[in-house]
């Protein structure tokens, strides 16, 4: 990693006239007061002609009378929510280099730089635009930035660093970092940088004086680049110290009834960061949230949820204010309340039917994938290689590494909530064994304080609580 420091970023210019334009027109970023971060590098692309972007899933096409288009690929070491950002900024000159119009990148989009009267902002003759709190979006005035306030404040605060390392298509198969430990690693450090914003934008900064290199050598750069952050995070943060994710079992479900809306809701009011519920299908393939195999437990309903259709399970029990869930409820649910989704699959062959649902609420990257049977979970991992999976065992005896790696799973997940001390179970060799393998462990639902204490200091990623109250701070 003899490049992964800023330090070590040099310039390796092999268009001297590219560079100097690239510079020239280098646009400057104002930020709230408060902002953490700000860039790092800066990769540049000059575009003589029309042509596909090597940085950002679209075309650039020289509308006429432009000559030139610069990308400017903006990199920072986080963003509040997790490990690097990729921002971009397109400006489009003439052939005497003026400003004829701008682009910028918007939450995986892109639009124009403009304002209410479609003029492009100017600071100094440079194009000045707007960033995000803590997400680094780009905006042509505060207004647009304004109207997603309530959003940012909860991005930049009680959900700080809850995507950890943060791996977009363009680095898959190149950045390795994605994994439990490392994403618990940023997410204690994000935590720690949680901020509120003010939205006044007086801190201004002049992008040139940013190290600019062309694009490929960025793209070169930034694996060795992540590695490095990440091994920096491993030396400060000690393993009692780093942040445990809380995951409501079935909802709250000691407070309400188990995977209900209200449910649902109670657990992001109580801080959960995950809310772990079950899923079967019906007969007519919807996939239910409910634990058990019929509805007598909880409806007194004694047939089979995989022989009755949705309708006829909405419609066959009294008590309207509870309703069964779908998956597609409980995805809308938590993607209002920013919470991620721990699926736990109770029937064979739902595999193509959850990630055809999860892709299309557009949220793989916030579900886990959760199982007893890890033949299930590797037919979900062939069909989809970036999902994350979780294998669950009861078993005092099972060699959970080989286990684990044979479904290509991320977490472990022991259920050993009936043990009078549990944590116990998991010292010495048995949990370095698994935190050499890169996995993660996932702990049973538990309530009782001192457990919930004895699983931090062992720095374990997750524990599920019905209380999930109960897991704070």
């Amino acid at each position: 990693m003899s490049h992964s420091t800023l330090q070590n970023l040099k310039p390796v210019v092999e268009s001297l006239e590219d560079h100097k334009l690239a510079l020239r027109h280098s646009p400057n970023i104002h930020f709230d007061n408060n902002e953490p971060f700000l860039p790092s590098a800066v990769g540049y692309t000059v575009f003589r002609k029309s042509g596909p972007s090597a940085s950002f899933p679209r075309d650039i096409h020289l509308p006429a009378g432009v000559t030139h288009v610069i990308e400017y690929a903006i990199w920072w070491d986080y963003d509040i929510q997790h490990l690097y950002e990729l921002e971009h900024v397109w400006v489009y000159l003439d052939a005497d280099e003026n400003l004829v119009d701008a682009e910028a990148s918007w939450h995986g989009g892109y639009h124009r730089m403009v304002d209410a009267n479609d003029q492009l902002p100017y600071v100094n003759g440079r194009l000045a635009v707007y960033s995000e709190p803590g997400k680094h979006a780009f905006a042509p005035s505060p207004k647009w930035l304004l109207e997603r306030a309530s959003t940012t404040r909860v991005s930049c605060g009680i959900r700080a660093g809850k995507m950890g390392v943060h791996v977009t298509p363009l680095f898959w198969g190149r950045i390795e970092a994605r994994k439990p430990g490392n994403n618990q690693l940023v997410h204690t450090f994000l935590e720690q940088h949680a901020f509120i914003p003010t939205f006044e934008f007086d801190k201004t900064l002049e992008l040139k004086q940013i190290t600019h290199i062309p694009w490929p050598d960025l793209f070169n750069w930034v694996p060795d680049r992540v590695a490095y952050l990440v091994t920096e995070l491993q030396k400060h943060i000690p393993l009692d110290k780093r942040r445990v994710l809380r995951i409501a079992h079935r909802g709250a479900s000691s407070y309400a009834q188990e995977n209900s809306a209200q449910a649902l809701h109670m657990s992001a009011e109580l801080g959960a960061d995950m809310v772990e519920v079950d899923i079967r299908v019906t007969a007519d393939r919807h996939a239910l949230i409910i634990h058990d195999e019929t509805l007598e437990r909880l409806f007194g309903v004694e047939r089979s949820v995989a022989n009755m259709t949705l309708e006829e399970l909405q419609s066959s029990h009294s008590d309207d204010s509870r309703p069964l869930l779908t998956l597609d409820d409980a995805l809308e649910i938590c993607k209002a309340v920013d919470m991620g989704l721990y699926l736990d699959i109770k029937q064979i062959g739902l595999a193509e039917d959850l990630l055809s649902t999860v892709k299309r609420h557009n949220n793989l990257s916030q579900v886990v994938f959760a199982s007893f049977r890890p033949d299930w979970l590797a037919e979900l991992k062939a069909l989809e290689p970036v999902a994350t999976t979780s294998i669950l065992f009861s078993s005092t005896h099972i060699d959970p590494v080989p286990l684990a790696r044979s479904a290509g799973c991320s977490y472990i997940h022991p259920c050993w909530e009936r043990f009078e001390e549990p944590h116990k179970l998991l010292q010495g060799t048995w949990l370095q064994r698994v935190r050499d393998a890169e996995l993660g462990v996932v702990t049973w639902h538990e309530e009782r304080p001192t457990e919930i204490a004895a699983l931090k200091a062992l720095g374990v990623n997750a524990i599920c609580s019905n209380q999930p109250d109960l897991l704070w701070p």
